[in-house]
């Protein structure tokens, strides 16, 4: 399990490719150079220099080092079937939703007499295609993890605890102290 939203979501995503992402370093760097339209734009995304990528490219650096390799694999898969992703988030935020599953820390309060003090609970909740949709989006214009994590709780509040409307009408919900989060489409 994750604890890091974002990258959950990302997961996620990648869970509806048909296709593996390529194996060798030389295959993903040649990815990457026709993806960035050069050598120069894949050098600065992974941080390492322009003749270190070229070197990859025609096979004279077969085994990157553990913190490049890493780099180069997140670089391929943030780009990797931009269609088959974009119909996975479009499902998601139109017809399927999403399903949560976290451990956190939960409380909430309402009207007075009524509150109830934060505790550790573990969860798994269906949420709206509406949410998928807000969670995709603060996702792809690049909100904080904070911010997403607000989003799922907003989430969690309206069908969790409030059982969509239908009780606890008031009720704040605090999300803290997130253990582990993972996104399921």
């Amino acid at each position: 399990m994750a604890d890091n939203l974002g990258e959950s979501l990302d997961r996620a995503v990648e869970g509806a490719f048909t296709r593996p992402i390529p194996k060798s370093a030389q295959a993903q760097m040649k990815y990457l150079v026709k993806q960035l339209k050069g050598t120069r734009a894949v050098a600065l995304a992974l941080g390492v220099s322009q003749r270190t990528v070229e070197r990859y490219v025609v096979g004279k650096l077969k085994r990157p080092r553990r913190d490049l390799a890493t780099r180069i694999e997140r670089e391929v898969k943030k780009r990797w079937q931009p269609q088959i992703r974009a119909k996975a988030k479009k499902k998601a935020a139109a017809t399927d939703g999403i399903v949560v599953s976290t451990r956190a820390r939960f409380g909430f309060t309402a009207a007075p007499g009524t509150t109830d003090d934060a505790r550790v609970r573990h969860i798994t909740q269906a949420l709206s295609p509406r949410w998928a949709e807000r969670l995709f989006e603060a996702r792809d214009a690049g909100a904080t993890e904070q911010q997403l994590l607000n989003i799922a709780a907003q989430g969690l509040g309206q069908h969790y605890f409030r059982d969509n409307g239908r009780r606890a009408h008031d009720l704040d919900v605090e999300f803290t102290d997130v253990e582990e989060i993972e996104i399921g489409l």
